[in-house]
Order: structure tokens, then sequence, then C-alpha cells
């Protein structure tokens, strides 16, 4: 078990060292333009090595959009766990907004892939995006046939969630040139935050305390 332990540990620091050097080649590069050869350079380790893990591009890539997918998911359990609209889309809207501060690189990815027509997630898109919408609009029409938020299009909720959230996240450059130069300080994104829930909860007839 200790030889298990010892040999895992190398293998857990080289692939997040070659997941955060992809998300940065990838979010200035895009994917046609980055290259596995500078994915290994600026993780540090030989080109071979990155192989060894992620035998394509295409593997790579692919997981990093899987995983910024992945924490957008986790942080929409609230939908799951929360029947109060109120609760929950407020701690849906605050949990993508401190999302879009903390992993900017991979929003930045999946907004470039999504402009360019999706030609690597395509699949995803149609498959696993689409399911998981279509659960969440059946949330969302349930609360409105409850009455608990005005009678509006879901999936323009979802839409204007996303696009609101991810903003601070794949225009953080505009925001920080907006702000003096500088990026938001921690009490300035707290306000953003709060001030983006609560325009989105009122414009859907949630009245806040």
């Amino acid at each position: 078990m200790n030889v298990m332990q010892k040999k895992s540990k190398p293998r857990v620091k080289n692939e997040e060292a070659i997941l955060i050097a992809a998300e940065e080649v990838f979010s200035e590069l895009g994917f046609a333009g980055a290259t596995t050869s500078l994915i290994a350079s600026r993780a540090g380790i030989p080109k071979a090595n990155l192989h060894y893990y992620y035998p394509t591009k295409e593997a790579l890539y692919q997981t990093i959009i899987s995983r910024i997918f992945s924490i957008w998911l986790h942080a929409a359990e609230t939908f799951d766990d929360c029947d109060d609209p109120a609760d929950a889309l407020g701690r849906y809207i605050r949990a993508k907004m401190e999302i879009s501060r903390m992993h900017p690189l991979g929003s930045k990815i999946w907004a470039q892939e999504i402009m360019h027509g999706a030609p690597q997630i395509q699949g995803f898109l149609e498959t696993t995006l689409n399911d998981w919408t279509a659960s969440r609009v059946k949330i969302i029409e349930r609360w409105i046939a409850e009455r608990k938020i005005d009678a509006i299009d879901p999936q323009s909720l979802l839409y204007m969630i996303w696009a609101t959230t991810q903003h601070y996240a794949d225009f953080e450059h505009q925001i920080g040139a907006l702000n003096g130069g500088k990026a938001l300080s921690d009490e300035k994104y707290k306000h953003a935050t709060e001030t983006v829930t609560q325009i989105i909860l009122k414009g859907i007839g949630i009245k806040m305390v």
C-alpha cells in the first residue's frame, strides 16, 4: 500500500501540473494554436510524459472542458437539495460568480470553443448539456406552476445567469480596465455578486429580504 501511495503522488502532481499548463495555453492560443510541446514545457515535464497521461491533444482538451463543466454542475446542485427558488437560485448565482473568480481560464476556454462553433464538444452539447438543461428547466417550470416565481422562460433565465456570472471570467481584463487597471478587490467582488443576485432574483418576482 505504501509503495502504491508513493507512486501515486508524482502522478497526481504531474497531472495537476499538466492541467494547469493546459488551461493557460488553451486559453491563450485556443485549441488550434495550442501544442502539446508548449503545454509540456509550461508544466515542466518532457513531452513524452504528457502523452503518457494524455495520449492526444484532443484528450487533454476534453479533460479541461469536462473539468470546468463538472465544477459548474456541482454549483447547480442547489436545484436538487432546495425547493425554495430564492435560496436555490441565490446560492447557484453566488457559486457561479465564485467559480468565475477562481477558475477564469476554464470559462474562457469554454467560451472560445462555443464561439468557434464547438468543433470539439458538439456531441457533448447535444447530450450531456442538453439533458442537464432540460432537467433544470423542469424544476423552474414547477416553481412557476407553484407561483413561487414569475412566469418567465426558464431557458432565458439560465442563459442570463450563465452570461452574467461568466462575464466576470471571460471579460475580467475589461472589468479590470474599468476598475482603474486593477482586479476587483474582495469587497468589490462581493458587492458585485450580491448586486447580480439581487437583480436576477427581483427580475423573476422574488422579494428580497
